[in-house]
């Protein structure tokens, strides 16, 4: 099932239902990031221009509203090893609050200038980078970023990334849900970076696979 039509099985199979958090492991090995639901605002159609830039769509002029933010980290396995060439994505709503599906049916317009969907391939050190904006809040829930790591020939791994010290996440049904001791691996502080004079936030987040290797 190539392309497309294999993500989009592989989501839909998915469905709504909260995946259970993984077991913290043996002593001497990563956690692995706890998983959660894909949610339903996974694009039926992902975006022509679907790279890892969020911020910016190719024939539109302007740039995402919101707050931009660079995203990066490593994909690594449960000893700590790299995870090479897999597929990541990353999908949120815009700084209004409305995602690009058509079940959304919030009022606030919608932004053209934001991607709604992206992917990358961790290189040879596990590394992935995005170029996004700092999620936002809209009715229900707290700020968050939706994760999907797709390997070839496996399902899907689904998470959901939120933000350190963000006081929403206290009432979040779905932050709620993940054990306290665990909550740290699926949360990542969104801070100015070192160049103060940039208004570009840097996040810094792992992603830990609960195998030994793929």
């Amino acid at each position: 099932m190539p392309g497309q039509n294999r993500r989009q099985f592989i989501f839909n199979s998915l469905g709504f239902l909260m995946l259970p958090a993984l077991p913290v492991v043996a002593a001497g090995m990563l956690s692995p990031t706890p998983s959660q639901t894909a949610g339903p605002f996974y694009p039926p159609d992902l975006p022509l221009d679907d790279d890892n830039d969020l911020t910016r769509v190719a024939g539109f002029d302007k740039p995402a509203l919101g707050t931009i933010a660079d995203l990066s980290g490593r994909l690594l396995d449960r000893n700590g090893n790299p995870l090479n060439g897999l597929r990541i994505e990353i999908w949120q709503c815009d700084a209004n609050g409305r995602y690009h599906h058509p079940a959304d049916s919030g009022r606030s317009p919608v932004d053209e200038g934001f991607q709604g969907h992206g992917h990358t391939h961790s290189d040879d050190r596990g590394r992935y980078r995005f170029r996004t904006i700092r999620p936002v809040h809209y009715p229900g829930r707290t700020p968050h970023i939706h994760v999907a790591v797709v390997p070839d020939t496996q399902n899907a791994f689904v998470t959901q990334l939120y933000v350190a010290n963000e006081q929403r996440n206290a009432w979040d049904p779905l932050y709620r849900r993940i054990p306290v001791d665990q909550r740290h691996l699926v949360t990542a502080e969104f801070k100015a970076g070192a160049d103060q004079s940039s208004r570009t936030l840097t996040a810094n987040w792992d992603i830990v696979l609960g195998i030994n290797a793929i």
